[in-house]
């Protein structure tokens, strides 16, 4: 049963170190991301799903203490997913028993890691899916359906970001088609509109470069009857890209 759910951006830059010196336009992202969190951890989950796009090789499940890095994004700030690096080492810098090995996160899960690190999260333990992007709409809804059918409270943080084509700067250049999407993907958010989610055009969203089209869909599986209710926290585009966080609750 999914009893709570939170919608966070997943740029590398969220992490001040691989920001520099541009920390202090994320910094309302960040605090709005913190925010969410507390929402997740107030709903007393007994497990947390992290899900974010994936390439096609970092795609599919990963367990709790599934490691990673943004070494690629030039700073050496590792990061496990639901475990804290004291907890997961011992003090010869080993890893501690019980604490899985595998692949490296993709950069959506290590930001989702880090962001639980940073609120010292202990709600409830976490695992992790790597969503790819063509994944069409039906299996998304499916995957979702098929996470929250599992025993117990179960809570997502959904990571994703909006268009990229927001500005002529963005990584995408400018599409005038991004904003009108983006504000529909933010009514949707922000009022837990199932049916709104399940609805978005996945062909557009490839076009637009909106990467948490997938994992939104997911949400939009598992949410499917739990009536929760919706809240936008936050919705900005600093860089041509959709930034938006939600929770639902």
């Amino acid at each position: 049963m999914l009893v709570a759910a939170a919608v966070c951006p997943c740029p590398p830059l969220l992490v001040p170190a691989v920001a520099a010196g541009a920390r202090s336009e994320l910094r309302g992202t960040r605090a709005a991301c913190a925010d969410a969190l507390g929402v997740l951890a107030a709903a007393r989950p007994d497990r947390l799903v992290v899900v974010g796009p994936a390439g096609e090789a970092a795609r599919g499940a990963y367990p709790g203490g599934a490691t990673g890095s943004f070494e690629g994004f030039g700073v050496d700030v590792r990061v496990r997913l639901g475990v804290s690096e004291s907890a997961a080492e011992g003090p010869d810098g080993s890893v501690a028993p019980g604490v899985p090995s595998a692949r490296a996160l993709p950069a959506s899960l290590a930001v989702a890691a880090w962001l639980l690190e940073q609120a010292r999260w202990t709600a409830a333990p976490v695992t992790g899916l790597g969503v790819g992007e063509p994944l069409a709409t039906e299996r998304c809804v499916q995957a979702g359906k098929q996470i929250a059918d599992e025993p117990g409270r179960t809570a997502l943080l959904v990571m994703g970001d909006a268009s990229a084509r927001r500005t002529l700067k963005a990584p995408g250049y400018l599409d005038e088609r991004a904003a009108p999407f983006d504000e529909g993907v933010a009514r949707a958010l922000g009022s837990a509109d199932v049916a709104a989610l399940k609805a978005l055009d996945a062909e557009l969203a490839y076009e637009l470069q909106a990467a948490g089209r997938a994992p939104w869909q997911v949400l939009a599986g598992a949410a499917e009857g739990a009536h929760l209710n919706g809240a936008l926290l936050h919705d900005s585009a600093p860089y041509g890209v959709g930034y938006l966080v939600a929770v639902w609750s």
